[in-house]
């Protein structure tokens, strides 16, 4: 089991970088910000501070999920493991809330932010309920 926590918790940690990428460097480029965030090129320099930051948020989630692995994989368990469970939670209620957000339609029509919730919690997810088997 523990191979599955690690697959689906270092797939979540991509998920994060790509974001990262995404939200923090690409941002201002039409085919990110239109075409993967809904977002409309006016409204660009309203959001790009937010973008930015959330970026980084997503960074930081990759690289304690990559630190935690490593620990794990190298003999420090209860730290490594401590660190994935923890930050797989996190990746997990976040995607809550962008469903319930996406539920309300906060940003963007109800139904446009599926993704992203799914994108930021199934794969956490899915190494959650290893780790517990």
């Amino acid at each position: 089991m523990t191979a599955i926590v690690w697959t689906f918790a270092l797939i979540a940690a991509v998920i994060h970088l790509v974001v990262f990428v995404w939200e923090a460097l690409l941002f201002e480029r039409e085919g990110v910000h239109h075409r993967i965030f809904l977002l409309a090129t006016a409204d660009v320099p309203a959001v790009r501070l937010w973008a930015f930051g959330v970026g980084f948020y997503n960074l930081f989630l990759a690289l304690g999920i990559i630190v935690g692995v490593v620990l794990w994989a190298t003999g420090d368990e209860p730290v490594g493991r401590a660190f994935v469970i923890y930050i797989c939670w996190f990746m997990v209620l976040s995607g809550i809330v962008l469903f319930i957000a996406d539920r309300m339609s906060m940003g963007r029509p109800k139904g446009k932010g599926i993704g992203g919730a799914l994108g930021q919690g199934v794969a956490p997810l899915i190494a959650l309920v290893a780790a517990a088997l």
